[in-house]
């Protein structure tokens, strides 16, 4: 078996890969992802950053959005985030955006993976998954950047956390929210 082949026998469709990962089954890993990537076997998502092209009855299809983001970060502790969930919320938003956030541990900034761009921000912890107490702690996190008018987005937003989980809503706070969130939703959590 040649090395190249023994690269190919561990690659799996729909999957993203960091260089350093292609490392541990080729010895010569640069010159082998030039290769598959001239065989249409890899695509270059980023700068060190490979996927497999999976078949669709479509034709082929990128890995999926979580993949890429856990190969780029090297670690599965994210949250990504459409700020268009904030519309579900039912406070008054209802724009449509085209860039999610990925709150993360290791990386800040805007990276562009597989021809779409991503917001990554660092915070010191990140829930698991996505509720709606988490999502309404995030749109008041980041009132400032949303288009529509503050003031009655921010009451709309504190009326639907009145009706909220007390609880929950106090832990999506301390877990995952800022400063200015924590203010906010003071007085709804206050005891009664």
């Amino acid at each position: 078996m040649t090395a190249l082949s023994n690269l190919k026998r561990h690659l799996r469709p729909g999957q993203a890969y960091r260089r350093k990962d292609l490392a541990k089954w080729s010895t010569a890993v640069d010159r082998h992802v030039r290769q598959l990537i001239d065989e249409g076997r890899l695509e270059k998502v980023s700068p060190g950053l490979y996927m497999t092209p999976r078949k669709t009855k479509f034709g082929t299809a990128s890995a999926k959005p979580k993949k890429l983001v856990k190969a780029f970060l090297g670690d599965d502790r994210f949250l990504m985030v459409s700020p268009s969930a904030y519309n579900g919320l039912g406070v008054g938003t209802t724009q449509l955006y085209n860039e999610p956030v990925v709150y993360n541990r290791k990386r800040h900034g805007r990276f562009k993976l597989d021809g779409r761009m991503y917001d990554f921000r660092m915070r010191s912890s990140v829930p698991k998954c996505l509720s709606e107490e988490v999502l309404l702690v995030d749109l008041l996190h980041n009132l400032e950047r949303l288009p529509e008018d503050e003031k009655a987005v921010l009451s709309s937003a504190l009326k639907t956390a009145k009706q909220m989980d007390r609880r929950r809503l106090s832990r999506a706070v301390d877990d995952f929210g800022s400063a200015r969130a924590e203010r906010l939703l003071a007085p709804v959590l206050a005891p009664a």
